[in-house]
């Protein structure tokens, strides 16, 4: 005999609490004690009930589902994507918020105006309660799109234009300077940078922090190569300078990809790391951990922002806190062996 699917009446005896008080935790309701809503997840994952989503939507006008959308540009878009541990930290981040409140996220690919005008209709037709958006492309309108369609719309980073929008973002000059004053700390003095592409207002920012740490120690602005956040940019753009300044003894990447691939070419042509050439990279991601030797690196606390999206976006949904605003975190050098 097929054993019958748990109800809210099970949970509720479980948790020793009302079948009203487990309603109200399934449902979202906030004015449930932490420590109440604590105990009737504990009843439901021990219990194995599945809320009925279809009933549960009639109640609250929600899915339950909230659109996790990255865009960018170009038909390997998605490849680069999944390439680069940020995407990973962010998809971490959001579900760790989303998980403990019984959603989940669904990942949208934004990299082209037919896709973007696509995503916009599936989150606009009910699909999804609202959207967080990953955006690598300068100037997108992806936001301005969703705002327009009525979608609640939380960014990962400030928009370049002034668009009513909330967002997260990191002090990106606070970490650039944390980056300069490391290695002129370390008595580095032939510095170099490998940067990014000048329209990326995160990369821009963070050597603007570097070249003022320098300028105020009295050091004028340092050589520097162009990458595009890639390993093989980092290594492009390491060759380079060792060939324009082979005198460098220390060099700041704009993320730890580029930085990864800078280390690459410098164990390829012998410089010792750190004892000929300090490297400093951005981001601690897990690349900073595997990287021969391990990054000395900027953290960006990439997990925290995608859950504080994540959560300002529920805000919105539930009507608690709609008004736009811009959460600003601070890095934090993290010092390992490559500086």
């Amino acid at each position: 005999m097929n054993r019958q699917a748990p109800t809210l009446e099970d949970v509720a005896r479980e948790a020793g609490v009302s079948r009203a008080t487990v309603s109200r935790v399934v449902n979202g309701v906030r004015n449930v004690d932490p420590s109440i809503q604590d105990l009737v997840r504990g009843a439901i994952e021990r219990t194995g009930y599945t809320p009925n989503r279809a009933a549960r939507a009639l109640v609250t006008r929600r899915t339950g589902t909230v659109a996790l959308i990255v865009s960018g540009a170009g038909d390997a878009f998605a490849g680069r994507v999944f390439a680069d541990p940020f995407f990973g930290r962010v998809v971490n981040g959001v579900v760790g918020y989303l998980r403990a409140r019984m959603m989940q996220p669904v990942l949208l690919f934004a990299e082209s105006e037919a896709a973007r005008t696509q995503v916009v209709d599936y989150v606009r037709q009910g699909s999804a309660d609202g959207a967080l958006v990953v955006s690598v492309q300068p100037d997108d309108p992806l936001a301005d799109m969703l705002l327009a369609a009525h979608v609640p719309t939380v960014l990962f980073a400030r928009p370049t234009r002034a668009t009513p929008v909330s967002c997260v973002d990191l002090d990106h000059y606070a970490g650039g300077r944390l980056a300069g004053e490391h290695l002129l700390a370390r008595g580095c003095r032939r510095i170099a940078v490998i940067g990014a592409p000048p329209d990326l207002r995160a990369g821009q920012e963070r050597l603007a922090g570097f070249h003022d740490a320098l300028a105020r120690a009295g050091h004028d602005r340092p050589p520097a190569a162009e990458g595009v956040f890639t390993l093989d940019s980092g290594a492009v753009a390491m060759a380079t300078l060792l060939r324009d300044h082979p005198a460098v003894d220390g060099v700041f990447a704009a993320n730890d990809l580029m930085a990864q691939g800078a280390c690459q070419v410098m164990r390829e042509l012998g410089r010792r790391i750190p004892e000929d050439v300090a490297v400093v990279g951005f981001d601690d991601s897990s690349i900073a951990v595997t990287c021969r030797p391990p990054l000395t690196t900027v953290r960006q606390p990439v997990e925290d922002m995608a859950a504080a999206m994540a959560r300002m976006l529920d805000e919105q949904v539930q009507g608690t806190r709609t008004e736009p605003r811009t959460l600003v975190f601070e890095p934090e050098l993290v010092v390992r062996e490559s500086a």
